[in-house]
């Protein structure tokens, strides 16, 4: 099988495409996968694109309706939940492949590529908002009555709208109802803190989560990791809309073990810093029933981004 990504300079969803494809095909080795960088309209027509970004499979493109036309405008995808995306979500190209469900690989880039917002629907989002707001703020989940407080305007308990969020893997609770986790930050803490700006330092779930905190926020902050290789030390600076990578060598790991389970457990262990891309590979070979890339630094900040750029911006209702 042949399957080629066509996309034009710079477009912002063929890395997420790309690597939405490597998590569905989980290291295929019958499938030869192949990037083309389309430049105009007649370049388009030549190659049946039908927008940025597009994909080939055999040479033809199995999501466009008949009759549509070449294009190099950008292209969204609508989702068998109606969302739209700016590419397929990974249970979409497992199905278009022919490549069997990984387990919960696709939790990866966020619920089925559905992302990590939450419905504004029953309180769903408005109490997810005031979670992650009180994680930024003092760096720990919101009491009891904070929770209560942005359910109430729904008629919805907050023991409800919890039990939701967990069930949709928008968060998770401790043995006593607290919330433990709320992509994509931790109450407890992990190898990857995130000090904000005139805020607290935090904890994140993974990488990708540390890389979508000063997003997700607007604001300065610095992530400090570690590579579970050598043991040395990762920092990204977010500074003025611009980062600054120690060493300039470091990469992220984007992986997710076989099994079921929610993002914590199938994933976020799997979402790493590596100081370079030579430790990256030589740890990801060493795990068991691991799929996933190497993402370079401009890859992995895209895809922090995109998955939580709009948690807090989105409005509650």
């Amino acid at each position: 099988m042949r399957v080629e990504m066509l996309i034009v300079p710079h477009c912002p969803n063929g890395p997420v495409l790309r690597e939405r494809l490597e998590l569905a095909l989980g290291g295929r080795t019958d499938v030869e996968l192949a990037e083309h960088v389309v430049d105009d309209q007649a370049q388009a027509e030549r190659w049946g694109m039908h927008g940025s970004p597009t994909l080939l499979v055999d040479g033809r493109d199995p999501f466009a309706e008949p009759g549509t036309a070449a294009s190099v405008s950008c292209r969204l995808y609508r989702g068998a939940d109606g969302r739209i995306d700016g590419a397929p979500a990974v249970e979409e190209l497992q199905r278009m492949l022919g490549t069997a469900a990984t387990g919960g690989a696709d939790r990866a880039a966020g619920r089925s590529g559905r992302g990590r917002l939450a419905p504004a629907e029953r309180g769903l989002r408005a109490v997810q908002q005031a979670v992650l707001q009180s994680f930024a703020t003092t760096g720990s989940p919101p009491a009891a009555a904070e929770l209560e407080s942005a359910a109430e305007p729904f008629g919805v308990p907050a023991a409800e709208v919890l039990a939701e969020l967990v069930a949709e893997d928008f968060l998770t609770l401790d043995d006593t109802g607290r919330v433990q986790a709320a992509y994509p930050f931790s109450a407890i803490p992990t190898e990857h803190a995130v000090e904000i700006s005139a805020g607290p330092t935090v904890w994140s779930m993974c990488a990708i989560d540390a890389l979508g905190i000063p997003v997700m926020l607007d604001t300065d902050a610095v992530i400090t990791s570690t590579d579970p290789v050598t043991g040395e030390n990762v920092r990204v600076e977010f500074a003025g809309g611009k980062s600054a990578w120690q060493p300039a060598t470091a990469v992220v790991y984007y992986g997710v073990c076989a099994g079921n389970g929610p993002a914590s457990t199938v994933c976020c262990g799997y979402l790493r810093f590596f100081t370079t891309r030579a430790t990256a590979e030589q740890w990801s070979g060493r795990q068991v029933d691991l799929s996933g890339a190497v993402l370079d630094q401009a890859e992995a900040e895209r895809l922090g981004a995109d998955i939580f750029g709009p948690l807090l911006s989105a409005p509650a209702r």
